[in-house]
């Protein structure tokens, strides 16, 4: 991991999502790249007789001097973790969200995406909307998608489901890499379901395959309903972290629909780490 994107928007979301990034920088001396990015306004020159540049001008100048006097802050939230020494690099962009952050990640090499979700009470819109939803859709890096609720702290256990496909072992590989420069375990989960398909020499031969890697459970619960199932599983073992392959985005999505429970509440605290196939 040598350049992690993070995307701003001067909110306490971002904030958060922020600390997470410089964490991880630290660890994997990475350096930072703070995208902030806006949307110029569609101005009809007829009915406006105006030098609509002008306006476009005003408007960037102002995201920019925005931009600029937020600076310090983030770099005082460095200091004070000790991570003055990170690297930070910074982008203006205009244009939507989605479609700047997969740009910036080829322009810049980036291969890690840190980004901010609104917590419990926006989380739906966030996740579903052309924010977070399209970022994980449409980058092929991975993205940690942190909730405003999930206050960092050292990640000791990271939550990684699995159907026991063969293009899971290199996600599990990978996530695995990463709990290395944590110093954290893995708790791999199979919810099996009355129609699964997965047998027992299936599960053997994962669990023979990774047989060496000592902070690496598997975790097999029969249970019909998959979601309540992962969703206890984040609390019962609090997990710090939940990685998911985004084989399957409409249950990932579906995942955090239903907000209606205390549980769910408890789990949407738990920062998302998407890969990709």
């Amino acid at each position: 991991m040598k350049k992690i994107l993070v995307p701003l928007d001067f909110t306490e979301t971002s904030d958060n999502a922020f600390i997470y990034a410089l964490e991880l920088a630290k660890l994997f001396k990475a350096e930072l790249v703070l995208l902030h990015t806006f949307d110029l306004p569609i101005v009809d020159s007829q009915s406006m007789p105006i030098n609509y540049a002008t306006i476009y001008d005003a408007i960037e100048l102002t995201n920019f001097e925005h931009f600029r006097d937020k600076m310090p802050t983030l770099r005082a939230m460095a200091e004070a973790r000790n991570a003055e020494h990170v690297v930070m690099n910074h982008i203006l962009m205009d244009g939507d969200l989605a479609f700047n952050i997969k740009k910036v990640v080829k322009q810049e090499h980036a291969d890690f995406v840190v980004m901010g979700t609104k917590g419990a009470s926006g989380w739906i819109d966030s996740f579903i909307g052309t924010n977070t939803a399209a970022v994980i859709s449409d980058v092929s890096v991975p993205v940690l998608s942190v909730p405003l609720e999930a206050k960092y702290t050292k990640i000791e256990t990271i939550a990684f489901t699995t159907r026991f496909r063969p293009k899971d072992i290199e996600a599990l590989q990978k996530v695995l890499a990463l709990a290395k420069k944590l110093h954290a375990k893995v708790k791999c989960l199979y919810v099996k379901t009355p129609s699964s398909d997965v047998t027992e020499e299936t599960i053997k031969r994962w669990e023979s395959h990774f047989e060496d890697e000592e902070n690496l459970q598997f975790y097999i619960i029969p249970n019909e309903h998959v979601k309540t199932s992962i969703e206890d599983f984040l609390v019962n073992q609090e997990a710090d972290m939940l990685a998911m392959l985004t084989y399957k985005r409409n249950f990932f999505v579906e995942l955090f629909t239903n907000t209606t429970t205390q549980k769910l509440a408890q789990s949407i605290k738990t920062p998302i780490l998407a890969l990709h196939e």
